[in-house]
């Protein structure tokens, strides 16, 4: 039996990790684009940020346009109005990584009516914390049994796993995607202009294909200029002196920086290369302002774009310095391919389709029964 309202004319309710903030974080980009899209289709977004000094030092959105940013110190203070916000929706998403998340999930998962919605923005994280025996602060001992629908940013065999290891009934993927009013060609600056840059907060796991494809090219091309933007950057980086740094690049700069550079990097965490069918925001956001993008490659990525033609793949230093070295014209026609590839599939309009036939589909299916423990 349908449960919840119709489509158009609906009510969200999100309890996310950030939408305010862009820093250090690949959340807040992709809710700001996924709410612009669904606003369009009629429906209202609900989103819960629990506020926290680091965010809130760096917040870049204070209002969420046509729908509710409600910003709170703890999970006490926001129940009662959560649970009456969650109580006239019809569909609750709870994000991985939502610092209240084992919370607002009894709270998603009690309604009556609307769709319970859990949304892994970070699976191959999950999984591999799972795989660790590591316990997951988002996800409760129940596991994601009890959500009508789970969303996975990740696709390929990671649908699989969450519904073997968390006990997940409904599984589809939700990949990234790219608002095009936002990231579009823009004029280049001189202050961002480069043969290769890359935009991405600093990780660990992040380093090697750090140093094989841009560290080692600089090392290698000391008269190309190289341009790294992003946070957490630790103060024993190994720069190179051809090698500019721009501190937290909000989104209002993303489509000058990418289209100030001849060619972006993109760079994919080891827990997401390892399992694949994870495509980072940024290839799309890249793409989408026309700017050839040279990645690192994992498995699926040709379901995305098409290698050589719309996007270049590196494996090596040797690989990225010949993406460097390569003539104007080839870059210039792998860019615009890129571009029309991701306005053909990738925009953020299309996700907020996709999710919606997702959420016909929960509808479709039984209601979860849930056992109400004493």
């Amino acid at each position: 039996m349908p449960r919840g309202n119709d489509v158009g004319d609906m009510k969200i309710v999100v309890f996310g990790l950030t939408i305010s903030s862009s820093w250090g974080n690949g959340h807040a980009t992709l809710w700001r684009g996924l709410c612009k899209a669904l606003r369009r289709k009629g429906c209202r977004v609900v989103f819960f940020e629990r506020d926290v000094p680091y965010y809130a030092g760096a917040r870049d959105m204070n209002e969420l346009p046509g729908g509710d940013l409600v910003l709170y110190p703890d999970w006490e203070s926001i129940e009662a109005r959560a649970r009456r916000e969650a109580g006239g929706a019809g569909v609750t998403i709870v994000t991985s990584f939502c610092p209240d998340g084992i919370a607002a999930a009894e709270l998603a998962t009690s309604s009556p009516s609307a769709v319970s919605v859990f949304y892994d923005l970070d699976t191959p994280v999950t999984l591999a914390a799972l795989s660790r025996g590591e316990t997951v602060p988002y996800i409760g001992p129940r596991g994601l049994g009890d959500f009508d629908l789970v969303l996975s940013y990740t696709g390929g065999r990671a649908l699989t796993e969450l519904k073997v290891r968390l006990g997940a009934r409904l599984v589809v993927p939700l990949y990234g995607h790219v608002d095009p009013e936002l990231h579009r060609p823009a004029a280049p600056q001189p202050h961002y202009r480069c043969d290769l840059g890359y935009l991405g907060t600093y990780s660990a796991d992040r380093q090697n294909a750090l140093d094989n494809l841009l560290l080692s090219p600089a090392r290698q091309r000391p008269q190309r200029r190289f341009v790294i933007a992003g946070t957490q950057y630790p103060q024993d980086f190994p720069w190179c002196p051809n090698i500019c740094f721009v501190y937290h690049l909000p989104p209002a700069e993303h489509a000058a920086f990418f289209s100030s550079s001849r060619l972006a990097l993109n760079l994919t965490r080891s827990a997401m290369a390892r399992m694949g069918w994870c495509p980072s925001g940024r290839l799309f956001e890249a793409t989408a302002c026309g700017v050839p993008v040279l990645t690192d490659g994992w498995e699926g990525l040709d379901t995305f774009f098409t290698v050589n033609s719309e996007i270049l793949v590196a494996a090596s230093a040797a690989d990225a310095i010949a993406a460097i070295d390569a003539g104007d014209g080839d870059l210039t026609r792998i860019g615009r391919a890129g571009r029309e590839r991701t306005l053909d599939e990738h925009t953020s309009d299309h996700r907020a389709r996709e999710l919606m036939a997702a959420l016909e589909l929960a509808r479709a299916s039984p209601p979860v029964r849930r056992t109400v423990e004493a």
